[in-house]
Formats: structure tokens, sequence, C-alpha cells
């Protein structure tokens, strides 16, 4: 991949080009998924491939293959170019860069132990044996069960003399379980919905996963909502959002609207803008004085953790809500050049044959000062949400509505009784001005979310959050 890498290279400083660069990408993944008590996905997948960007007089070209041979560079080469002094034609006020450091460096993910080396058969049995507890619990109608593994080795190259070899590696899983009684589907996930937790690791994170521990609480807790009283709908409560929960709270209301190219209008064909333009930066008011939000590159194994982002600028931890005030943004060079910034390190792509786009990286929420135990006596009347089952949000991230599998209610700081399906709204910088207590770092923790869909073609993205269950006043519960 390396001397590819320089002979792509050696090419790109014979064109009349303003800039150039290539990634080279071997990537593999492994998918296993158990439903009831049966294997129904044991894939293992690899992609192999090269893509090359350039700046001809002000505009992109970008041009990839899966041939990695001298004959397809130039083919490759010639085609990104071409499409680039195309583009000049309609290339409005062009492309500039912001500046970044040059490096040559080699970034790998931390890990004890190589997913894709533990035998097959030893992943099945765990997710059967998984399955197996599960299905003692006779009202539990569906059980699925799944692990996904993912590898990635990169390396990057560009004409201002970055060469950044990288090696990524992501393991996750979980399992859901779903009662159902006449019209009426209950479900509990564990360690969280929709695919369960991820992380930049080795199959330890797996191993500390307690899977097996939390099958009969899961379960339980999936049967009692059946008979669960239907969550009220209030005009003003106070509610507390766990952890959980809160990461796709930030991932919608927060992360999105701070990706730079939806703010300047790059990105609105495909989920819209953002309500958060430039002209609020370092004065809009997005939460209350206890919200600090920052987006970090290099936490440890966050599923948005990485060297170096796809145009070779340094992982970095980069300010995004300070003591409620906004602050900065998720940009790339581009982007960030229009607001006269540097990158804030957001840039990247799917797979080799894809161009990169500002993405999360680990959008995390600032832990504060309480006790979860002392949150709830605080309480004295009150909703607790947990775990993602539903959201919408309108094209500028300002109005939103989300659900959740289960939630609590808080009577005179304690949990009476469990509601099921909850939903609670809200207008984003209204809510989180409304935040006034945050649990402390023992009640922080660090969620994967490897679905996050941008861009058309359409990319996905691998992206992180941290948080610690919180408080927010005021806010409209249920249907009214």
């Amino acid at each position: 991949m390396k001397n590819f890498a320089k002979k792509v290279m050696g090419l790109l400083k014979t064109e009349k080009i303003d800039y150039g660069d290539v990634r080279i990408v071997f990537s593999k993944t492994e998918t296993i998924k158990v439903k009831n008590e049966e294997t129904k996905t044991a894939s293992y997948s690899e992609s192999n491939g090269f893509g090359v960007r350039v700046i001809v007089n002000g505009a992109w070209g970008f041009a990839s293959s899966s041939i990695l041979t001298k004959k397809e560079i130039e083919s490759v080469v010639k085609n990104a170019v071409a499409i680039a002094r195309a583009s000049s034609f309609a290339k409005g006020n062009g492309v500039k860069l912001s500046e970044k450091k040059t490096y040559r460096d080699t970034y790998r993910t931390p890990y004890l132990k190589d997913p894709f080396s533990v035998p097959l058969s030893e992943k099945i049995e765990l997710l059967l044996t998984i399955s197996k507890k599960m299905k003692r619990f006779r009202k539990i109608s569906l059980r699925e069960v799944n692990l996904n593994f993912f590898s990635k080795k990169m390396v990057f190259a560009d004409t201002e003399g970055s060469f950044i070899t990288q090696e990524i590696l992501e393991s996750g899983g979980g399992f859901r379980a779903m009662a159902i009684k006449g019209n009426d589907i209950q479900i509990r996930s564990y360690p969280t919905s929709f695919g369960g937790n991820f992380a930049t690791a080795g199959y330890e994170f797996i191993d500390g996963m307690e899977l097996l521990e939390n099958v009969e609480p899961t379960c339980e807790e999936c049967i009692a909502l059946l008979s669960a009283k239907q969550c009220p709908s209030l005009e003003k409560t106070t509610i507390i959002i766990d952890t959980d929960q809160l990461a796709l709270q930030i991932h919608e209301s927060i992360g999105h609207a701070v990706e730079l190219d939806r703010v300047l209008g790059m990105e609105e064909s495909y989920a819209g803008a953002s309500f958060v333009t430039t002209e609020k930066l370092n004065s809009f008011k997005y939460g209350s004085d206890i919200v600090t939000v920052y987006a970090d590159a290099t936490v440890p194994h966050g599923l948005g953790t990485f060297g170096y982002d796809d145009e070779g600028v340094k992982a970095r931890k980069v300010p995004i809500i300070a003591d409620g005030i906004f602050t900065g943004y998720l940009s790339s060079r581009e982007t960030a050049s229009k607001i006269k910034r540097k990158s804030s390190g957001a840039m990247r792509a799917d797979g080799w044959n894809r161009i990169p786009l500002v993405r999360m990286t680990n959008v995390n929420l600032k832990p504060g000062n309480w006790t979860l135990d002392d949150l709830l006596l605080d309480t004295q009347d009150g909703i607790l949400f947990k775990t993602n089952r539903s959201w919408s949000i309108d094209q500028r991230r300002v109005n939103f509505q989300f659900g959740t599998e289960i939630a609590y209610r808080i009577k005179k700081g304690k949990i009476r009784e469990i509601y099921k399906n909850p939903t609670y709204t809200g207008i984003t910088p209204v809510f989180w001005g409304s935040c006034d207590a945050i649990c402390g770092r023992e009640s922080w923790k660090l969620w994967g979310l490897p679905n996050c869909g941008k861009g058309e073609p359409g990319q996905s993205a691998h992206v992180g959050h941290g948080t610690a269950p919180a408080r927010f006043r005021n806010v409209r519960v249920g249907l009214i």
C-alpha cells in the first residue's frame, strides 16, 4: 500500500494541479446475527481500492478504482484531473484549503484481542447461549443477538508532503427482546438499541459487555412493559434522560447541526441544513450555563477516534459549546477556510470509492457534579427516559421528537413505576437551555453509533458520543 501511494504521488506531481491526495484502503467486516436460536447471518467481506482527489483551477475532481496497478493509477489520475477541469467552469468562488501541518506518521487502534482471530464457532456459540437464555422467558416472542467487527487499513498521501498509515479496529454488539400481546409490541435492548454498543477496541470489548449477565433483567423489563401504564401526556414536566438516549439527543440536535458543510448549504439536498448559522459563532446561547460539548477524536475507545482524518489533519479535541455558548463547528479544510478557521479534523469517507465529507467524531457532553442517586432524590416529580426507539427532527435541526423503549416515573425522589411508549418533544436551543443538572464522571459513558447516514451517494459513518444522565425542566411529554 505504501509503495502504491508513492507511485500515485509521483504521477500527481507531474500533473498541472493545485493540490492532490490519495487514499488506499483495505477493509474487512464480519457480521454475525442469531434470531430465535438460529444463526441467520455469518458473513465476512473484504474491500480494497484507492481514491484520488485533485484541485485544478479551484475545482475538485475525484476518481477511484479497485484495481491496484500502475496502468490503473494513470487512468484514475487522468479521470480525476479531467473532472476537476470540467468542474472549474462552474466553480463559483473556487476551492480554498485552510493550512495544515504536514505529517509522516503511523496510527493504530490499541487493542488486546483481534476479533478476527477469535474462532467463528466461539462467537456463534456466545450468541446462541444468549438467545437460549432469553428463550426461558416464554413471553419473549422475538430474540435477536448480534456481533459486528470492522477493520480498516489506510494509507494517505498528499502533494503537500503528508504520508500517513492507519489501522482502525472496531468491535460491538448487543441483543434485543420483543414481547407481544395483541396489538401491543414492546422491546427492550441491551446495552442499547439498534445493534448495541460499539468501540474502537478488540474482542476484549465484547468480553466486558456482560451480555449474559443482563439477559434476565432485560427480558423481565420487556415483559413488564406489556402491563405497564401508557406514558402520560404532559404540557410541561421535568425529565431525566439516561446516558444512552442522551447520546442520540446530542447526535441529532447538536452533532449534525454543527457540521459546517450543512451550515454553508453544501448538504441541503440530503437531510437538510442547520439553524446554527455562522453569525451565531461565539455569541449564540445554545444551552444553559452548565452545558459544555466538545468533539474529541482522541478519546480512548471512541467510535469516532482515529489518528488523522481523511485529509491528513491530526485528530484533536474541538470545543463546540462552552458554558452554553456556541463556540465551534465540525469542519473540513475547505469549509473552515470560508470562516477563516483551521479544519477541526472531521473529514472522513466510508470507503475508498467515496469522497470525504464533514462527519462527527466523538461529540461528547462534559460531565457535571451530580450522582444519579442524588439527582433522583432532588427530583420531586418527573420522568426518566431510557433507550431510543424512534426519532424525528426537522431539516434545520430545530424541532424534534424522540420515543424511547421505556420510561420510569419519579415521585418524591424515587422511581415508582414504569411507563410504556414514552415520547418527548422540544425545540433544540430551548431544550438545551432547560438543562439544570448533569451527572458526574462515574455515570459518564461512551456510546458508539455505526450507522450515521449522510451524503449522495450515501455514506455511513462510525461516530461516538460520551454522556452522563442529565435533567431538563419544562419539557413536553407524550402527545398534546
